[in-house]
């Protein structure tokens, strides 16, 4: 099978993370590591940035803007370890509340989602193929299509699930009250939001799948893939997301072969009992949250123990060179070290070498 331009042993990629997915080991953490590429393999001509786009990773206000984007993104990074070069097709991080009628407002890195449920009666959760967000999503999809055969693949987007679209749909305050004086009416609404997702879901997977059927959030796998979450949960109690959110992700993680869950701050641990009780979960994304300490901390790693007994691998990004405490986790977890995935995007290729070094 014929690699791709940018990652010419992609078939020795696809072999180690088939086998740590299926419970295998390494000899060394999955390293999801990218470096700038100093020398292009192809010339891409940089296109000026429309006026009105605020966000060049999730804007809809130009397509061709968006495509160029993407794939100069792509092409100037090199891609280390079990790192997969692809494009990002996202609109915003909840594209499904998108696609529902969520509309969305651009910030400098980020894309806010508009409320669309003003009161309860109103709630529609039905397939609009019309639905300006979803025909934009599909003709970019298409767009990267075009180019990426032989070159990268292309990432899903982040679609979210369950309690965090409904809260983008309907806002904040009214569905922490929703919770309360109308369960019934979320149960039914969560139920929706998970039927209909997957109408987009294998739709896209369709369209982004590769030639074996793989497919990636960020770490591919060798099949159907997404990443779960409810940031939500930070504000209700274990028992609220007992009642609401495990009957989503028991579906979901059903559903879908290799999943993993994004378990978001210190105020959502409160739920990391009922994640790890998913019995199809396969991992767990831990993110410290902001003004907190970094993930390699010790402070963590009792979590990270908890999470490794219960059967769980784990994704962790750094979002700063940590060799020392790198080293640190190495001396505290040994070879359950090569159940994570080490994720970092660094800024030469010297760092690089050194996080490989390591693991010599």
């Amino acid at each position: 099978m014929d690699g791709l331009l940018y990652r010419e042993d992609i078939e020795q990629v696809r072999e180690r993370l088939s086998a740590w997915w299926n419970g295998g080991d390494i000899g060394r953490p999955v390293l999801v590591i990218t470096v700038p590429r100093k020398d292009p393999l192809e010339e891409i001509k940089e296109m000026p940035k429309p006026l009105d786009v605020v966000c060049p990773q999730y804007t809809m206000r130009s397509l061709a803007y968006r495509v160029n984007y993407g794939i100069r993104s792509c092409a100037s990074r090199v891609y280390l370890g079990e790192a997969v070069p692809a494009v990002s097709p996202c609109l915003g991080p909840n594209c499904v509340a998108a696609y529902l009628g969520s509309e969305t407002k651009e910030g400098e890195d980020t894309v806010w989602f508009e409320p669309c449920i003003k009161a309860p009666e109103t709630a529609r959760f039905s397939f609009d193929p019309a639905n300006r967000s979803w025909v934009f999503q599909l003709e970019l999809i298409k767009e990267y299509l075009k180019f990426s055969k032989g070159k990268f693949l292309i990432n899903f987007p982040d679609l979210i699930e369950g309690l965090d679209t409904l809260s983008a749909m309907r806002g904040t305050e009214p569905l922490l009250m929703d919770l309360i004086e109308r369960p019934d009416w979320v149960h039914q609404c969560l139920e929706n939001i998970t039927e209909v997702y997957f109408k987009y879901y294998e739709t896209i997977y369709s369209l982004i799948k590769d030639q074996i059927g793989g497919s990636q959030f960020f770490v591919w796998a060798r099949g159907r893939t997404s990443k779960l979450q409810c940031d939500f949960s930070a504000m209700i109690s274990a028992d609220m997301f007992n009642e609401f959110m495990v009957p989503v992700l028991s579906e979901m993680t059903s559903r879908i072969p290799y999943t993993w869950y994004h378990l978001d701050g210190p105020a959502a641990l409160r739920h990391h009992e009922l994640i790890l009780r998913l019995s199809n979960l396969l991992m767990l994304d831990w993110v410290p949250g902001d003004n907190s300490d970094p993930p390699e901390h010790p402070r963590w790693w009792p979590i990270y123990h908890k999470t490794l007994d219960a059967g769980k691998r784990i994704h962790l990004y750094f979002h700063q060179f940590s060799p020392d405490g790198i080293n640190q986790m190495k001396k505290e977890f040994g070879t359950r070290l090569n159940k994570f995935v080490l994720q970092m995007d660094l800024d030469s290729p010297q760092k690089g070498e050194t996080i490989f070094k390591m693991f010599e």
